[in-house]
């Protein structure tokens, strides 16, 4: 591999480039992540941990891998450079098979060398470019590349700079934890899948400043500890995956575990081992990242029984859960201060023994068509309202969301026999002023039927469209019955969606979507 092919394009990146004139938007390269993809260097951890378990040596294959990326990739020049949180990730990967393979006669001293000096350079680059993804982007890549300046004093003190690099990153890192992670625990990019991200940034930095006798805020570890707890609250424990909400581009970076890259147990039980010296999942192939990132294996670790309560509001982030039963519901309703990256407030999404049946359709791809980047951003792939065919929010350049929704009101609580959700928006404001959506969840207890009302006040000749993007099985065992305002029977109208799992993956789905011109729908969906 040349590594500045993209594998799905076929194009190939100009390694004469400065990395600053590679154009990382073209619809003739396609993706950029796609080329990215192998630079991360995160499979070596495949090799590694098939190396111990089976007491085989790859090393020599690892070191072949980095050499060949640095005869290939000059310092600074082409699309591997393009990126400082790329840099910060295959830092990361590189040390850690410097550190397990370092009394492997394949690391010679030249070869160290040849890293080392590699790693140096990929270091400065990041500490000089700092400055943009801490105030233009604000985001997970911010907390990457202040976490790999922190860790740099740490991994290779003898690098000229380090200490500096260290001491800034330090304050960088708990000034991003303090002001990307709200204080019920979510997360500003409103997304599952970085949110993860989040996680195992924050378990390499724990782990590795407790090594080295060093403490980072209190605020930091409060942050992290609510985090776990908002996460484990959506976790499915059948299968370990949560509602596929948010931007999803596939972010697994250190992969330490068998398990599917939809499953959030093994990440989520090396955070809280971290605190609590218990997993929260007791499965044996759930808890492989506690040992890598602990040091010796236990030989027994204890298991955290812990509740979940009926209702959860995180009402910072915009969340409200119901965990009733065999039923899971979520419900996404909250304002911005922050960037929002998908047109789907008042989302609902709907778990019944653990399978997804009324379903996030996900991300698909960055860098694909207009329509696609759309249809997968816009509301008709979230379970919520459209006014006519008009998304809640005016799509915008790239990641760009005009005229954010709103919140007004949003509540959650158990009554007798049932328990009731209200939320209220100000939405669609590129098509009038006083737009407001309003939705009503009922759950009956401990039966798999849910009554969802919607109103949308406006006053525009447009009709409400309330969609609904269901699981392949989804007619098997349940149905969906909607009426207008006035109590008239509405029929189900079919139309094809798209359903995107795994980044850069896509398959057709099933979408059924309610229309009135009356201002209010209600649904009720129940098992049959």
């Amino acid at each position: 591999y040349d590594w500045i092919t993209n594998p799905i394009s076929g194009y190939q990146y100009n390694i004469q480039k400065h990395w600053t004139e590679v154009e990382d938007i073209s619809s003739e390269a396609g993706d950029i992540k796609f080329t990215w993809e192998k630079s991360r260097f995160s499979f070596l951890y495949l090799l590694i941990r098939y190396d111990y378990h089976f007491q085989k040596d790859c090393s020599d294959m690892v070191f072949s891998e980095i050499d060949s990326w640095i005869n290939a990739n000059p310092i600074n020049q082409g699309p591997n450079y393009k990126c400082s949180q790329e840099i910060s990730l295959r830092i990361l990967n590189w040390t850690f098979a410097l550190y397990y393979y370092k009394n492997s006669p394949a690391l010679t001293e030249s070869r160290f060398q040849k890293i080392i000096h590699f790693i140096y350079w990929q270091l400065k680059h990041v500490y000089e470019n700092i400055n943009f993804s801490r105030k233009t982007v604000r985001n997970n890549h911010a907390v990457t590349e202040v976490l790999m300046l922190y860790l740099s004093n740490l991994l290779f003190p003898f690098l000229p700079d380090s200490k500096i690099w260290h001491r800034k990153g330090k304050q960088w890192f708990e000034e991003e934890i303090a002001y990307q992670v709200y204080k019920d625990g979510t997360f500003l990019q409103f997304s599952h899948n970085y949110h993860r991200v989040l996680i195992q940034l924050l378990t390499w930095a724990f782990y590795l400043s407790r090594i080295n006798g060093q403490r980072f805020t209190e605020l930091t570890y409060q942050r992290a500890k609510k985090s776990l707890e908002y996460l484990f609250q959506n976790t499915n424990e059948k299968n370990g995956q949560l509602p596929n909400y948010g931007a999803n581009d596939g972010a697994l970076f250190f992969k330490l575990n068998n398990q599917s890259y939809r499953d959030y147990r093994p990440q989520l039980n090396a955070l809280h081992y971290f605190f609590y010296q218990k997993t929260l999942f007791s499965a044996p192939e759930l808890i492989e990242d506690i040992y890598w990132m602990n040091g010796a294996k236990n030989s027994k670790i204890e298991t955290d029984n812990l509740h979940k309560p009926a209702v959860s509001s995180y009402k910072e982030g915009g969340y409200y859960l119901i965990n009733d039963s065999d039923s899971f519901t979520f419900i996404k309703c909250g304002g911005y201060k922050d960037r929002p990256s998908h047109a789907d407030n008042l989302h609902l999404d709907i778990w019944y023994q653990g399978h997804n049946i009324l379903r996030d359709a996900g991300t698909y791809k960055y860098n694909t068509s207009s329509e696609l980047i759309r249809y997968f951003n816009g509301t008709k792939s979230h379970n919520t309202v459209t006014l006519g065919n008009h998304d809640q929010m005016l799509k915008g350049p790239r990641f760009i969301w005009l005229y954010w929704t709103k919140l007004i009101k949003a509540s959650l609580k158990e009554e007798k026999g049932q328990f009731e959700f209200f939320g209220k928006i100000k939405a669609f404001q590129h098509l009038g002023t006083d737009i407001f959506h309003s939705r009503t969840v009922h759950k009956l207890k401990n039966i798999p039927h849910w009554i969802v009302s919607d109103q949308v006040h406006h006053n525009t000749d447009l009709p409400i469209k309330q969609y609904w993007n269901l699981a392949p099985d989804f007619d098997a065992s349940f149905e969906i019955k909607a009426r207008n305002q006035d109590g008239v029977a509405l029929e189900p109208h079919l139309m094809e969606g798209w359903y995107s799992g795994y980044y850069g993956v896509k398959e057709k789905s099933k979408v059924v979507y309610f229309q009135s011109k009356t201002k209010q729908i209600t649904t009720i969906i129940q098992k049959k």
